[in-house]
């Protein structure tokens, strides 16, 4: 039997059917954008180690409200006197 026959006999199953299909359809979208951010690393080799080139002053967040970045002292005169 057809997978259309089988709808058009069972009538119930296509709410269903196209719930389904929408949450595949928005699961795998947002698996593609979220492998086109810079957070997500695919090749080690070009870049071994990027949590040294994070910049601060860009979220990286889905959602950012509100966030105001200020250096921290403490941080800041650990790194004057390491240097």
């Amino acid at each position: 039997m057809n997978f259309f026959q089988l709808l058009m006999k069972k009538k119930e199953l296509i709410p269903l059917v196209a719930i389904m299909t929408f949450a595949a359809s928005g699961a795998t979208s947002f698996a593609v954008y979220s492998l086109g951010k810079t957070d997500v690393i695919l090749d080690r080799k070009k870049n071994p180690e990027p949590w040294e080139h994070v910049d601060p002053t860009v979220p990286a967040k889905l959602v950012t409200i509100n966030q105001e970045w200020k250096p921290i002292e403490e941080l800041q005169k650990v790194r004057r006197a390491t240097r």
